[in-house]
Formats: C-alpha cells, sequence, structure tokens
C-alpha cells in the first residue's frame, strides 16, 4: 500500500467544497425563483423546472459519472466536472429566455454527477489507508451538505436582493476556477483503465432514472392518478428492466449486476434511499410550516433552521465517528434511523397555533441528530464494500440511491400532505393537518429504513472502524 498524500487533509477541504456546491445549487435559487419568473417569462407551472432540471440531470447521469471516473480516473472526471458546472453556471447566469435558463440548470445537473462520485472515489482512494482517518473524512463530507443546504437559503436571498438573480449562477464560476487550479496538486492521479462505455446500458438507465425522476417530480402537479403520470413511470420503468436486461449480457456492463451480491452493499444502499426518503420531505415540509403557518419570512425561516443545522455538523463530525468507533456502523445506523423516526413522530404534533420553541426546536433536533448517526455509517458501508476498482461505480450507487429516494419521498409525502388539506392555503388548521401527515409518513419511511438496517446490514470485521464492532 503506498504511503498516504501528506496533502490529504487539503485535499479533503476540496472535496468537501465540491459537495457543499453540488447541495448548495439545489436551495440557493429558491429565494431567486420570482425574479428569475419576470425577468424570463416562466409561468407557474413551468417555475418549478428551474430546479428540476438539476434534479433530472443529476440523479439521471449519477451511475455514468460513477463509471466514467472509474474508467478514467477519478481526478479527470472531477476537473471535468467543475469545467462542466462553471458552463452551465455561465449559461444560467446570462440565459435570455426559459428554454436557455432550463439548458443551463441541466447542464448544471450533469456536472454535478460527475463531481460527486469521482469526489467520494477520491476520499476513498485519500484515506482507505486507515479506517479511522476514513470515518473522519467522511464525517466531514457529510456535514458539508446540511451546510450548503443552509448556506444556499441564505446566500440566495442575500445575492438577489443587493446583486441580482443571475449572481446565484455565477457564484460557482469561481469557485470552480480556485477547485481546477487545486485539483492537480491535490488530488491522487489515477491511470485509465482499459474498458468500453456501456452505450446502450448508459442510454436506458439514466433516461429511465430521469424519466423516473421527471414523473415523480411532476406528479404532484399533474395529478398521482393522471394517465400521465403513470404512463410516464410505466415509460420509466420499461427503460430501467431493459437496463437490467442489457446489464446481464453485456461484457463490461456500466454496472455489473453482481456488484449487489456484495456484502453489506445492496442493504446500505437502501438504507441511503430511504433515509434521502425520510429527511427531504421532513426538511421541506418544516419549511413551509414556518412560513406558511407560523408566518416566517424566508430569512426568519432560515434562520430556524440554522440549530438543525450546526447540530447536524457536530453530530456527524463528533459524534458519530465515536460511536462508529464504539460501536459500530450498524448500530450507530439503527439508532440514527430511530432517532430520526422520533423526532419527525414528534413533529407530527405541530398545531395552527404552535411556536418555534415549543413545536419545532425540540423535535428538529432529534432529528438532526438522527441524521448525522444514520448518515455517515450508510454512506461508509455502502462504498467500502466495493472492490476498490469499482470504486467509481459505487459512489454512484450510492449518491443515486439517495437522490431518487430523495425525489421519491418528497413526492410521496407531498401527495399525502395534499390529500391530508395541505393545498388550502390560507386555511391554517388544514394546512398543519397536511403539513403532520406528511410527517408520520416521513417517521414510516425513516422506520422502514431503521428495520432494514437492523435485519440486512452485517457486521464486519474492520469495517470503518478498524476494530471488531
Amino acid at each position: 500500500m503506498s504511503a498516504p498524500s501528506p496533502r490529504r487533509w487539503a485535499a479533503l477541504a476540496l472535496i468537501a467544497t465540491a459537495q457543499f456546491i453540488v447541495i448548495m445549487d439545489t436551495s440557493i435559487i429558491g429565494v431567486a425563483l420570482p425574479r428569475i419568473q419576470q425577468d424570463l417569462g416562466f409561468s407557474q407551472e413551468n417555475l418549478s423546472w428551474v430546479f428540476n432540471a438539476y434534479v433530472v440531470a443529476f440523479g439521471g447521469l449519477l451511475l455514468l459519472g460513477g463509471r466514467l471516473s472509474d474508467l478514467f480516473g477519478a481526478r479527470r472526471l472531477f476537473s471535468a466536472g467543475w469545467l462542466v458546472l462553471l458552463a452551465g453556471s455561465l449559461l444560467a447566469g446570462i440565459a435570455p429566455e426559459v428554454w436557455a435558463e432550463l439548458t443551463g440548470r441541466a447542464v448544471q445537473g450533469v456536472g454535478a454527477a460527475l463531481i460527486a462520485p469521482s469526489a467520494l472515489t477520491l476520499l476513498m482512494t485519500l484515506f482507505g489507508h486507515d479506517p479511522r482517518e476514513l470515518t473522519r473524512a467522511l464525517a466531514l463530507y457529510g456535514a458539508a451538505a446540511p451546510a450548503g443546504g443552509t448556506a444556499g437559503v441564505f446566500l440566495g436571498g442575500v445575492i438577489t436582493e443587493y446583486l441580482s438573480w443571475p449572481w446565484v449562477f455565477y457564484i460557482n464560476i469561481p469557485i470552480a476556477l480556485v477547485a481546477l487550479a487545486a485539483t492537480g496538486p491535490l488530488m491522487p492521479a489515477a491511470p485509465a483503465r482499459r474498458g468500453s462505455i456501456d452505450v446502450l446500458g448508459t442510454l436506458t438507465v439514466t433516461l429511465g432514472l430521469g424519466t423516473a425522476v421527471y414523473a415523480i417530480v411532476r406528479a404532484p402537479e399533474a395529478g398521482w392518478a393522471s394517465a400521465q403520470t403513470w404512463i410516464t413511470l410505466a415509460v420509466a420503468m420499461l427503460l430501467l428492466a431493459a437496463f437490467v436486461a442489457v446489464q446481464a449480457r453485456r461484457r463490461e456492463p456500466l454496472m455489473r449486476l453482481s456488484i449487489f451480491r456484495t456484502p453489506n452493499l445492496a442493504a446500505a444502499n437502501l438504507t441511503q434511499l430511504l433515509l434521502g426518503g425520510a429527511w427531504i420531505p421532513m426538511w421541506f415540509f418544516l419549511n413551509l410550516y414556518l412560513q406558511q403557518v407560523l408566518g416566517y419570512s424566508a430569512f426568519p425561516s432560515g434562520a430556524a433552521l440554522v440549530p438543525m443545522t450546526v447540530l447536524i455538523m457536530i453530530g456527524m463530525i463528533v459524534v458519530a465517528p465515536r460511536a462508529i468507533g464504539r460501536f459500530g456502523p450498524k448500530p450507530t445506523t439503527v439508532t440514527g434511523l430511530l432517532l430520526l423516526t422520533a423526532g419527525m413522530a414528534w413533529l407530527s404534533l405541530i398545531s395552527p397555533d404552535g411556536s418555534f420553541a415549543a413545536d419545532v426546536l425540540p423535535a428538529s433536533l432529534v432529528a438532526a441528530l438522527g441524521m448525522s448517526l444514520a448518515f455517515i455509517p450508510s454512506l461508509g458501508t455502502a462504498i467500502s464494500s466495493a472492490r476498490p476498482e469499482e470504486g467509481g461505480l459505487a459512489s454512484g450507487i450510492v449518491n443515486t440511491s439517495y437522490q431518487v429516494g430523495s425525489a421519491l419521498g418528497l413526492a410521496a409525502m407531498t401527495a399525502v400532505a395534499s390529500a391530508n388539506g395541505a393545498d388550502r392555503l390560507g386555511d391554517l388548521p388544514a394546512l398543519t393537518g397536511g403539513f403532520s401527515a406528511a410527517f408520520v409518513g416521513a417517521a414510516a419511511i425513516a422506520l422502514a429504513g431503521a428495520l432494514i438496517a437492523a435485519a440486512a446490514l452485517r457486521t464486519r470485521t474492520g469495517e470503518l472502524t478498524g476494530s471488531r464492532s
């Protein structure tokens, strides 16, 4: 084994920055959307696609990003991702019309799909020599995600108010330039491996995942019972079935199906899928409760989420690594998911005349602690279960699992909330009832994740901790 890089912690800062930016780009546009709509002429129905174009491209191309990372080297793909993100950000900022704006956002999503799996592969390469260092590195990487989400809310508001909305995209450009300059000196090089790109597999899985995400994010608007929703979902399922058939027959598939027979990999990915399916709806509906029921404006609402974000970061950096070292990844994951379940069940008790101190703060802190404990060990287990030469693929799979789980969970809980009154704006009891139902549903998803993790995750010697857990 080669000696660890003396610059690995500086490299980790760049990897964490990549995670920060990828997540920030999903939230930074929120406050800017009304200005974008006014300047570019978006209809109310199409405005959500400023967000969705990024998510569809990101979620649909993650597996390809992982495969390309394995074939061409993670450092090359990491740099390529920043270049693509830079180009997309420039296009989104200068866009004169709706189509150009949506194209720019989609290109940003493509860049994120190249950055995310290659960043995780680089992290594993830099810190895989020491399980304890790996756990700390994963903790810092994981903490960058909630930091990016919260920072996006604040930066979006400040930039839109004091500069102009194109700067919510332009902010990526100097960061990308610095990342490109630092990647060569900091990141380990990996030789390109011989192999082919499974074009048919890439098309079927990308179109399948993209179509599925499209159907999911479109369903609340089109209606879950509509023919459009079900036909689109059926097309997605056919494309994904075709992908599985292609993978089973290809000599060099995009995704080796037998990888899921690797102990813990399938279970850890399913855990990540359910974790995303529980956490994102909770964050989304908590924000709506603060604004639409308690009457908070955008900035106070963002400030109200800061304690939760700070606890997540502390939990991921300080608490989770110690828990993994003492108890092992499986008990830590299960405990985290149970705490997340309890926090969201507590949030379901919100009332129309509630308050932040009584209805939101304590329950959100319990949920945040649960998230911080569950995320790091399940992520690390998913990545470390694969063979080293398939690190990019494993990174792509686990990123895909979390993103698809997030989209599925949010769409499903949106339907649950609407069915229970959340679509009746101005009716505070109805809104509260709808949001409460969404919290109950999200708690059920987290509980399912805890049960699956308890039943399916195996405890393995040396996994993440370097000691028997």
